[in-house]
C-alpha cells in the first residue's frame, strides 16, 4: 500500500529515541498523542450504546453522532488504527477492528462521492497494519460503487447529486474535497483513466489564477460545459474557503505519491505557496481566507500540516516542514488541543463545518483530529 506512514511501530520507537528531548515540539506532539489515546478510549466507551453510530462533533454539552452511511463515518476508527500504529496498544488495535466493521455497509454505497474518507481511513488503515484480506475486499467492492459515480463526458466523479428541476442535466456537481477520495482508487488499481482525468479537469476548472480554489464547480453532465463556478461552505463564491484549499493541497500531494505525475507537485506547491502567503501569526486560518467573521478552523489548519509535511519529503523545501512545525505547536497549544476529559473527548477546539450553514460553528470535528494525528505521526517519523 503507497502510504507516506510506512514505518511499523517498532521503527517509530528507534526514530524516537533520543530525539525527542532536542526537539521541543517532538515532546509536545508525544504529549498530545498520549492524551489522544485515553480521549479516544473514553470515546469508544461512550460508544459502546451506539451500535450503527459513530462520533463526529461536540456541541451544547453533547457528543453528536454521525451514521454508518455519515461522510464522516470513517475518521473515528482510523484515528484509533493510527494510534495503535503509533503505541502498539494492543486494546486500541481491539477498538479499532470493532469500530471499522461498522462502516462495512458503506462499501455499496452508490449515491456518494466521500467513500474515500469513509472505507480508506477506516479500512484502508486497517488493511495496512494487519495485512487481513478481509479489510481489502471491503476496500475494492467500495472503489466499484465510487467509480459508478464517473462521467467521461464531464471527466470528473460526481460530488453531491443535488439536481436543479428546470434543468436537471446542468448540474453536475464536482467539489474540491473530492480530490480526497482518489486515493482509494489509485490504491486498488485499474481506475488510472478515472482517477488522473479528474485530477486534471479539477486542475483547469477549479483553481484560479492566483492558486486558490473555489469549492463548487458545476458541469452540464451532457456536454462537459462548466456552468457555474461558486462557493457551498465559503464566505463567498469568490472566497478561498480554508478547508477546501487544504483539501486541495493535500489531494495534490497525495497524487504525487501515487502516480509520480510532476503536473500534480507543481499544482500542490503552487497550492503551498499560496496558502502560506496568507497564514496568520498562529499559522491556523480562518475559516474563509477571505471572509469578514474571524472564526478559526483547526481542522483546516491540521489537513494543511499533514500535507506540508509529506510534501516536504517531496520538494524538501524548509519553508513548508517550518510552517507545518508551527501550525502543529499552535494546534498542541490550550488555545486548540482540549485537555483530558474535555471537549467530549475530541482533541481539536474551534472547528468550523459549515458556517454559511449555522452547523458546526467552533466545535470539535472527527476529521480534525485525524488529520491532526497523522500529521504529528509524520513529523514524528520524520
Amino acid at each position: 500500500m503507497k502510504r507516506f506512514l510506512l514505518c511499523a511501530v517498532s521503527l517509530f520507537a528507534i526514530l524516537l529515541s533520543g530525539c525527542t528531548a532536542s526537539d521541543p515540539l517532538k515532546k509536545e506532539l508525544e504529549q498530545a498523542l498520549k492524551v489522544a489515546v485515553e480521549q479516544d478510549k473514553q470515546q469508544a466507551i461512550r460508544m459502546n450504546g451506539f451500535e450503527t453510530k459513530l462520533p463526529r462533533t461536540f456541541e451544547k454539552g453533547e457528543v453528536k453522532f454521525a451514521d454508518a452511511r455519515g461522510w464522516v463515518c470513517g475518521f473515528f476508527p482510523g484515528s484509533l488504527w493510527l494510534l495503535y500504529e503509533h503505541t502498539g496498544d494492543a486494546e486500541l488495535k481491539t477498538l479499532a477492528e470493532q469500530y471499522t466493521r461498522r462502516v462495512e455497509s458503506a462499501k455499496d454505497d452508490k449515491g456518494t462521492h466521500d467513500l474515500g474518507f469513509m472505507i480508506f481511513c477506516s479500512f484502508g488503515n486497517a488493511y495496512r497494519l494487519t495485512g487481513d484480506e478481509y479489510y481489502k475486499g471491503v476496500i475494492e467492492q467500495a472503489a466499484k460503487s465510487l467509480v459508478t459515480r464517473y462521467n467521461p463526458t464531464v471527466g470528473c466523479i460526481r460530488s453531491w447529486n443535488t439536481h436543479r428541476k428546470e434543468n436537471p442535466e446542468m448540474d453536475f456537481m464536482v467539489i474540491i474535497d473530492n480530490m480526497m477520495n482518489l486515493e482509494m482508487l489509485e490504491w486498488v488499481g485499474g481506475y488510472d483513466e478515472i482517477t488522473r482525468s479528474h485530477a486534471y479537469t479539477t486542475i483547469k476548472n477549479h483553481f484560479r489564477e492566483d492558486n486558490s480554489s473555489f469549492h463548487v464547480v458545476a458541469y452540464n453532465e451532457l456536454t462537459g460545459e462548466v456552468v457555474e463556478k461558486r462557493t457551498a461552505q465559503g464566505f463567498k463564491n469568490e472566497s478561498a474557503w480554508a478547508r477546501g484549499q487544504s483539501w486541495g493541497l493535500y489531494g495534490y500531494t497525495m497524487m504525487y505519491r501515487m502516480t509520480n505525475d510532476e503536473t500534480y507537485l507543481q499544482q500542490a506547491v503552487k497550492i503551498a505557496d499560496y496558502l502560506i502567503a496568507r497564514l496568520p501569526a498562529d499559522a491556523i486560518p480562518n475559516w474563509d481566507y477571505d471572509a469578514d467573521v474571524q472564526m478559526k478552523d483547526s481542522s483546516a489548519g491540521a489537513i494543511m500540516a499533514s500535507a506540508l509535511i509529506e510534501l516536504y519529503g517531496f520538494t524538501q523545501n524548509d519553508t513548508y516542514l517550518d510552517t507545518a512545525k508551527r501550525q502543529l505547536h499552535s494546534l498542541c497549544s490550550d488555545a486548540y488541543f482540549a485537555k483530558l476529559g474535555e471537549n467530549g473527548n475530541f482533541l481539536l477546539k474551534h472547528g468550523v463545518g459549515h458556517l454559511p450553514g449555522k452547523s458546526e460553528i467552533d466545535v470539535p470535528l472527527s476529521y480534525g483530529d485525524y488529520y491532526f494525528i497523522e500529521a504529528a505521526m509524520r513529523y514524528l517519523a520524520l
